[in-house]
């Protein structure tokens, strides 16, 4: 009789916690869906028609015509006062007419109040009243291996405000769509899809820790393939904030460029770990140079809170606001010192790549390379910038680079017509020649 009774009692326990398990699910669902809004944006594009052509034209020219497309994604209403709306700034970018199709059906135009492809995200407006807003969690407490649920329109309009679930899978994920950007994605297991850009990712208490942006796929198709990534929420509200107070995002700016500490250079510098950043060149009269910091100056800690990586410093440093004083710990010398920095103005995207490669003023090209030609036989490096990402890569002065992508360098004059096939940003690989031995080199132009 006692076993029946322990039995039933455990029954009952594991039933009730699957039930309380199981309404968070449906209270989320339920709650949320009404701030989550579907975005149809249309642009005007201009494409070649093979087929139809006037008999009066050029007929080795294509007859282009225009045509009316329109794209899908989501937004999360935030003010539902103002009638702001969060989306990503891909959902939108282009866009001649916006429009936002609520939880309940109806239709608004929208117009941009701002936005940041830097962060790739965009603030939106409508006029709208009866609107249901979210309430932001703080994507600094998450942990891998909680529960999250999805909620966007993936596909098209038939499949609007469709509800995922997942699990975190890890925090912190970079280099996932450009190192240019201010990458520090949740990567998350909820299947998200086209369309789901833009959309709410939420806690199960219902509380919203990220916007969806992006997924990584198996190369041969866009749909989900259990990897997703959304911004965190706390990096969206400092951004949001300044889109709608400023109308454009106002960054921290420190004016040095940086590395990662591997294998070879923690043991030529005795260090105890991997972990920091390496500067590899500090701009002249910028906050780093004002405040003493120095090239070969490892970061290790940003007001106390250790650094871990290239990219962790770069989101802190953007984070932060214009003028803050930060104290950076750092080792020079072997020797462990404190150095504050009141930080600058991030400048524009094209300013701060003139700022670092002043290639053209310094004899550097591109790529970040100073060269001559090897008669005949690929060109040789003669000296390297430190403030390119090739840099970093273990490429020395007197290599020999024979191929860039799959095209043959014999001369100076070949290396200079591929060259101008890349911009910065772009991703480049070399086949490099050092002592005669043979391998690749693959990094993102700077």
């Amino acid at each position: 009789m006692n076993y029946l009774i322990i039995c039933f009692i455990s029954i009952s326990f594991i039933f009730s916690n699957y039930n309380q398990f199981n309404q968070a699910f449906i209270n989320v669902s339920k709650e949320q869906s009404p701030a989550i809004v579907s975005i149809i944006s249309e642009k005007t594009e201009v494409v070649n028609n093979m087929f139809f052509f006037n008999p009066f034209e050029n007929f080795e020219e294509p007859h282009q015509q225009e045509r009316k497309a329109q794209s899908l994604g989501s937004g999360v209403i935030i003010d539902d006062i103002n009638g702001y709306i969060i989306t990503n700034n891909h959902v939108i970018e282009g866009a001649e007419e916006i429009k936002v199709v609520l939880f309940d059906k109806r239709e608004a135009n929208a117009d941009i109040i701002a936005t940041d492809p830097l962060s790739d995200i965009a603030v939106i407006k409508i006029e709208s009243d009866n609107l249901q807003k979210v309430n932001p969690g703080n994507s600094d407490n998450l942990q891998i291996g909680e529960w999250i649920i999805a909620i966007g329109s993936p596909f098209g309009l038939h499949l609007n405000h469709t509800v995922t679930a997942g699990i975190i899978s890890a925090t912190g994920r970079s280099d996932v769509i450009s190192r240019l950007n201010f990458e520090n994605f949740i990567q998350h297991d909820a299947a998200i899809n086209p369309g789901n850009s833009g959309g709410g990712l939420f806690n199960l208490n219902g509380e919203l820790i990220g916007i969806n942006t992006a997924i990584a796929t198996d190369g041969f198709s866009r749909s989900n393939a259990g990897v997703g990534f959304a911004v965190p929420i706390n990096q969206v509200m400092r951004v949001v904030n300044d889109l709608i107070n400023e109308g454009k995002v106002s960054r921290g700016f420190l004016g040095v460029t940086i590395g990662p500490i591997d294998t070879d250079m923690m043991k030529a510098l005795k260090l105890e770990s991997k972990k920091g950043v390496l500067i590899s060149f500090v701009s002249s009269g910028s906050p780093a140079d004002i405040a003493g910091l120095k090239e070969k100056d490892i970061i290790t800690a940003m007001n106390g809170v250790p650094i871990e990586d290239v990219n962790q410093l770069r989101n802190k440093v953007s984070n932060a606001k214009p003028g803050e004083i930060i104290l950076f710990t750092i080792i020079r010398d072997y020797n462990v010192q404190s150095i504050m920095v009141t930080l600058g103005l991030r400048p524009n995207q094209e300013e701060v790549v003139n700022l670092f490669s002043d290639n053209q003023k310094r004899g550097f090209d591109l790529l970040g390379f100073k060269i001559r030609t090897n008669n005949g036989d690929g060109i040789i490096i003669t000296d390297i910038d430190k403030s390119s990402n090739a840099y970093d890569k273990n490429i020395k002065k007197g290599d020999i680079i024979t191929e860039i992508g799959n095209q043959i360098v014999n001369s100076i004059e070949d290396y200079n017509i591929i060259i101008q096939q890349y911009n910065s940003g772009d991703a480049i690989m070399l086949r490099i020649v050092s002592n005669g031995n043979a391998r690749y080199e693959a990094f993102e132009i700077n």
